[in-house]
Formats: C-alpha cells, structure tokens, sequence
C-alpha cells in the first residue's frame, strides 16, 4: 500500500500578522554598526558611549534614535498647532444657534399662535445672554413652539452627556450618539457599581471576585479589557489626569462655560456627582498621575471635550516616547521602548526601525564583540578588534591591489610564494603536488617497464578515469589507469618564508591629535597587527607608543588610547624597547617601522628620568641616533613614515634614513596604513622597503607619495 504524503495532507493555518520581529527579515549586520564604533573608539570615544552614539545616528539604511525622537517632536508639535479646545463649545454654540433660528421660523409663520404668546417667546428670545451657557440654562424651562428647535435643543443636553463620558471613557460619544433612556441608565448603574469597587480598593476591601462580577456585567464599557484591579484603575487615571490637564489648558473662561453647561448633561446633575466623585477618587488612588500640567493649543481644529482628552494622552504617550528616546536616564536601555505606543503614535514602520535597533544592540552584546570588563564599563573584545583589524585590511588590500606592481594581501602569509620548480617528494613534505609532474613521471615509469617485459611492482596506487586510487592487489587495465608509485610524486617548491621580529613604533604626542593623525596612527596599527597575527603568525610584533616616554601596549590599549597634552617626543626610549625586542628573537629577521610627525625632543637619562627640551638639544638627538645604530647593527630594515610637511623633520628624517640605510616614505594620513603594510611585506622578502625601490613604491602609490 502506497505511504500518504503526511507533509501534503497537513492543513495550514494562516493568521494576520500579530507583529513583534519580522520572521523573514534578514539577520542583523553588526558590521558596519562595529566599524563605527571602532572609529568613534579609536577617536577617543569610550565604546560604552560609542555604542549609543551609533544607536542615536543610525546606519546608511536604518533610522537611528535621533531621527525617531525628531519624529516625535514634529508629531507633538502638530497636535499642538493644529488644534483649540473650543470644539465642545463651538459645537454646543451651533446647535443652540439653530435651535433658536427654527424657533423664531416657527413663530414668524404659525398663524394660529396667540400674538400674546408670539410677542413673549420674541422677547425672551431676544433678550438671551451672550454666554452660551447662560443661554441654554435659559432656556432649560421654555416652552418651544418647534418641534425641530425642541429637537436640536435636546441635542445639546445629550452632547454634554457624551462628551463628559467620553472624556472618562474613550468611545462613549460615540456608542451613545442614539442612546435610549435603558443605556442612561445603564451607565448610571455602572457608574455608581465602579465608584462601589473603588471606594472598596481604597480600603483594602476589595476582592477579584468582587472585580470579576463588574466586568461581566459592565465589561462593554472597557474595550480595553483589564484582567484586575489595578490594570482598571491605571487606565482610568490616564484618561482621568489628561482630562485634567485639557481643563487646566482651558481660559478661565472657558472652564466656567463648561462648568456651567455640565450640570445640564443628560438633563440631570447626577452624572456630574458621580463623575466628581470618580475622580476624586482616582487622584487618591494614583497620585503619580501628571493631573497639574498644561499646554497652549493655538490651533485652529477644534476639540470636543472627548477629542481632546484622547489628544492629551497622545501628548502624554509622546512625552514618554521622547524621554525613552532620549536614553539620558541612568541604566535606560533600549529594552525600555515601548514599541506598542511607538506604533500608535508614529506608525507600523516607527516601530520596526526602534526594533531593529533593539536587535541590533542585542546582536553586539551577544556576539562577543563587547563585553563589561570587572569595572562594569563596556569594552570592546578582542574578537571586535579582529573583525574591525580584518574590514581595514580589506580596505588597505584593495587600495594596494588597484596599484601597479602591488602585492596582493588576500594571499599573504601563504606557506610560501611558489618558484616554479619541482622536487622529488620527501617524508613530512606538505607542500602541493605537481599533478602534472607527478602523472607524467608514472606513464614513463610503466613505458619502461613495459618495454623491459618487467611486472608490476608491489606498494603502489592506481588512479583510473574516475580520480580514485587503488591498491595493487591486482593487476588493473593498463588501457584506463595509470599506476603511481611514491618515487613518482614531485611537490611543487616554493620559497623559504623567513621569520620577522617587527617593532611599529607611533607617536603618540599631542600634535598627532592636533593635526588629525590619531585616528589613522590608530587604523594603521590594528591593520599591521590583524595581519601578522592572521597570516604571519610566526612573526612577532610589538607595538610601542612614543610621546614624553614610550612604552610597550597592546593593541586593545592602543586603539583605546585618549589624546593626551604631553609634550615629548621620546624616540631615543623608543628604539631602546624596539632594540631590546629585537635581541629577544635574534634568529628573526629585525623590521623597524617608525611612524612620527616630529623630531625628537626628549630621551631617558641614565637614571630613568625624562629630559626634555625645545627646540631638540642635540644630546637628545645623538641618544636617539645611537639607539638607531644599535639597531642597524642587530640587522634591522627601517623605515621612516614621515608625516607633515615640515622641512626641518624631513632633512631630520631623512639623514636618519641615509645612515641605517633606510627608506623614507610620507604618505598622507589617509594612507599610512598601506605604506605601513607594504614596507612590512617588502622588509619580509629583503627589498629594504616598500615597493622594492625608491622609484617604485613612488608610482604605485602615485602623487603624495616619496623617498
């Protein structure tokens, strides 16, 4: 019996997307986020600080939290400028308006009307107050002659109803825009029900049985569902405090309009008692609510009393947004967006740039590339340092492989450049086979044999059509396969890769800082050291910082290192700890690589301390050139990176250069990184210096480049 497709009978489901992250959006790239903060590190910048630098700027593609804040800004700003809180009055004004119109229409053509009564209801509607309130509390006994009038009238005590309502509980104008005298009711009943369960919560009375039984009997009232008590009464504060706050926005005026029309709501003051009495309790019970603030509405749209309080969470709701935006609490985390709100207020897209800037965030904590360090501060890793070292060597890789004659670095550090020259392989060889050499050797080996009537040999392979090997077991098809033997294996040569002992010495003296050469100093050195520790890893490099006085760092110390006002330039101190290094390895081949904008103007005395003088004296001169014959003599290639164009430094430099032999190069600060990594490749293979020669290296880096 044919096995049923299970797979094909499955039923599928589908359902409206209920958002949260996007299960087809692709992974996050951290890397352009890593190589900005990287810069903003090496620039100084703290990486705690760097991070939240990038996350306020955003990526080329993404939004940052700068330009969601300045969203929200301009949202706020619109509500505020396009609306007034007169709408309610405007809207009771018109209906009052056309109520009195029908009125006076109705007695101007009822012929049938008394002229005594037609000449009393003209004068007690002529003599109405302006105040609109006044006017309808007037009117509250007049005996309307239209039943039209009499209608619009009507409409004015259920508008007060519904906007009073609606201002406690968003939706209410509108479900009760045809209400009958069974919902009045009703919501008096609820009212009343509610102020019951509060009054109770204030005494530590209540219960959720108690909280249960007025949800399933007023639960329609509450679109928002709250599963306790407390869920109730945060959502009525909110409403409560912004209704609040539009009153205390309000004229002084204006508030005694309403004050005045509201005891006419629903055509009874009962609901105004049982309003005042929900709020006071609601102040009692959430006093952290925002219930004294207010704002200028000078806009034209006017807000009914619902309207308007629903206008004033929205304030509420962005104000929040902001102050998350803002990040400026201490421990905010982007954790505490809420992307609900963001959504509401800005819409669907607002939200999944804030979440993927959560992601973001998330995906740099948790891919190793920082970590806290035990003083709690956030700390780039040296897993950051690699990837940061790799993306600039790529940058200096393809700088050099648009140039003529330049090495290509994707395949530096190889187990050796091969010279095209074959041997005879040997036992520990790894070096590739010469598949050609190799198969030619076996075909003239058989030829012999075959021509010498000789058999066939024990221990060797076959290799037939296929690219397999076989034992000799038997004797295969002379015809298809050829049989290798070990003596017929010839390995490709290649050339004898030499060890490197590299000192990069940089200084570190503020002009560096000054003249914007900290960050490439900084570049440079990741990028010499990402490749040597990936593809030289024979070789040993040390990093040494020169201002006042030098010292050995580390590359995660280097690259973290702030710009300090310290002057020195202590290249004698400098070539000492190189010199000492050198003598450590004295089977490597020495590199010298020294990167400077200044000549020397400090040295080690004999007892430790720093002498320093400007201009150089020449006993600080004479140190450092005697440091840099010692290192001459270990063997060292050196070269000279020349920044600046300050001429006294160039003759310095190059005099220097001409009694070790040396090069000079003076690249621009955009491109010391790929001076420094072709002198150390050229030092590598004994040319003395990047390019192979002075004329080279000049034409292959092009204008600003020289010896």
């Amino acid at each position: 019996m044919a096995r049923s497709n299970r797979r094909l009978r499955r039923d599928a489901q589908y359902a409206r997307y209920a958002g949260g992250p996007d299960p087809l959006a692709p992974p996050v790239d951290t890397a352009e986020a890593l190589d900005a903060i990287g810069q903003d590190v090496m620039a100084g910048t703290s990486p705690e600080r760097a991070l939240r630098e990038f996350l306020r700027r955003g990526g080329r593609d993404q939004s940052g939290l700068d330009d969601l804040a300045r969203r929200v800004a301009e949202r706020r700003r619109e509500l505020t400028q396009k609306n007034n809180l007169d709408g309610t009055l405007l809207e009771i004004r018109e209906l009052l308006d056309k109520a009195v119109l029908e009125e006076r229409k109705q007695l101007a053509r009822d012929v049938t009307l008394d002229d005594a009564d037609r000449t009393l209801s003209e004068m007690q509607l002529d003599s109405l107050p302006p105040s609109t309130a006044a006017a309808v509390s007037e009117l509250s006994d007049y005996a309307w002659k239209s039943a039209e009038a009499r209608a619009d009238y009507a409409k004015i005590k259920d508008l007060l109803g519904r906007e009073m309502l609606d201002q406690r509980f968003a939706g209410m104008k509108q479900a009760l825009e045809s209400a009958t005298d069974a919902d009045r009711e009703a919501i008096t009943a609820m009212l009343d029900d509610l102020n019951e369960l509060l009054d109770a919560h204030a005494h530590g009375t209540d219960s959720q049985e108690q909280f249960d039984d007025f949800m399933a009997e007023h639960g329609e009232f509450f679109p928002e569902r709250p599963e306790n008590i407390d869920e109730l009464l945060d959502a009525l504060a909110s409403r409560a405090a912004a209704a609040q706050r539009m009153r205390n926005s309000m004229t002084e005026e204006q508030r005694d309009e309403l004050d005045a029309l509201a005891q006419q709501a629903f055509g009874s003051p009962g609901l105004m008692d049982s309003l005042s009495r929900l709020d006071d309790t609601l102040r009692s019970l959430r006093p952290g609510e925002d219930w004294g603030s207010s704002e200028r509405m000078d806009g034209e749209q006017g807000l009914g009393l619902g309207d308007g309080t629903g206008v004033f969470q929205d304030l509420a709701d962005l104000d929040q947004l902001a102050e998350q935006l803002a990040q400026s609490s201490q421990g905010s985390q982007l954790d505490d967006l809420d992307l609900d709100r963001l959504a509401r207020q800005l819409g669907d897209e607002a939200a999944v740039d804030a979440r993927t800037l959560q992601q973001l965030e998330k995906a740099l904590r948790d891919s190793g590339a920082m970590k806290r360090a035990s003083d709690g501060k956030l700390k780039l890793t040296p897993k950051a340092m690699r990837q940061l070292g790799k993306a600039l060597l790529r940058d200096i890789a393809d700088t050099m492989s648009g140039r003529q004659g330049a090495r290509d670095l994707r395949r530096a550090g190889a187990a050796g450049e091969r010279s095209g020259a074959t041997r005879e392989w040997a036992f520990g060889d790894t070096e590739p086979w010469d598949v050609t050499r190799t198969v030619t050797n076996a075909i003239t080996r058989e030829a012999s044999e075959r021509a010498s009537g000789g058999g066939l040999p024990a221990g060797g392979a076959s290799a037939g059509p296929a690219g397999g090997a076989s034992g000799a077991a038997s004797a295969p098809d002379r015809g298809s396969r050829v049989r290798i033997e070990i003596g017929d294996v010839e390995v490709q040569e290649t050339e004898a890769r030499t060890q490197a002992c590299v000192a990069l010495l940089v200084d570190t003296s503020f002009s560096m800082a000054m003249d914007g050469r900290w960050v490439p100093m900084k570049r440079t050195a990741l990028a010499l050291h990402t490749l040597i520790t990936s593809r030289f890893r024979g070789d040993d490099l040390q990093l040494i910082a020169f201002g006042r006085s030098a010292e050995v760092m580390d590359i995660e110390e280097l690259v973290g290192l702030d710009a300090m006002w310290d002057k020195g330039t202590n290249l004698h101190h400098a070539l000492l700890l190189a010199n000492r290094h050198f003598r450590k390895h004295p089977t490597a081949q020495p590199i010298l690589l020294i990167v400077t904008d200044g000549e020397p103007t400090s040295h080690l005395e004999p007892d430790g301390e720093v002498y320093f003088s400007y201009p150089p004296d020449p006993l600080t001169v004479a140190y450092a050139v005697r440091e840099l014959d010692n290192s001459l003599r270990l063997g060292a290639h050196t070269t000279f990176f020349r920044l600046g164009e300050d001429p006294g430094l160039a003759r310095f430099i190059d005099s220097m250069a001409r009694r070790v032999g040396g090069s000079v190069v003076a690249p621009e600060a955009d491109d010391l990184g790929a001076a420094v990594v072709e002198s150390y490749l050229g030092s590598r293979q004994g040319r003395g210096g990047p390019g192979g020669g002075d004329g080279g290296f000049s034409s292959m880096f092009g204008r600003g480049w020289g010896f």
